[in-house]
């Protein structure tokens, strides 16, 4: 087959035109991420914070103390990702280290007032985020979407 005959099959330029591979579930959850992430980004340009800080921001708040160890774990971070997301939260004045009194081998971890304010701001963007993604489902459909999503990382 000659390269012309290839390119002849889609010289529409439509984008949503994905031939053989419409079929193809891990794309199409692909693409699905790639959207959420684009607008989750769009939504936070100005708070500068990723959905990993968001996350881990908000545990720590929720979760006064909690250990390092214990967030990477609830987020299903490696260690050297909580050990990174921590060190930048921490830089930006949003979270504080102590040292565990319940065990001196773990550090303990708290939102400060500033890591408040930015949370709150935070959960903001999130209301506006969720509310775009939401408003393209119906309640049963989100309902049953996430029932689905979680059997696969769950």
């Amino acid at each position: 087959m000659d390269a012309s005959a290839l390119t002849a099959d889609n010289t529409d330029g439509n984008a949503d035109d994905l031939g053989g591979l419409n079929d193809i579930l891990g794309l199409r959850i692909r693409l699905a991420h790639g959207a959420v992430y684009r607008h989750f980004t769009e939504t936070f340009a100005e708070l500068d914070l990723t959905q990993k800080q968001v996350s881990a921001l908000w545990l720590v708040n929720d979760n006064p103390g909690i250990s390092q160890i214990d967030l990477g774990g609830r987020l299903r971070m490696d260690r050297a990702t909580t050990m990174t997301i921590v060190n930048r939260l921490q830089e930006r004045g949003y979270l504080r280290r102590e040292r565990s009194t319940s065990d001196g081998r773990k550090q303990a971890l708290y939102a400060t007032e500033a890591g408040v304010a930015a949370l709150a701001e935070a959960k903001r963007c999130i209301g506006e985020h969720e509310a775009w993604l939401k408003g393209r489902f119906s309640a049963e459909e989100i309902e049953k979407l996430v029932e689905m999503l979680a059997r696969i990382h769950e």
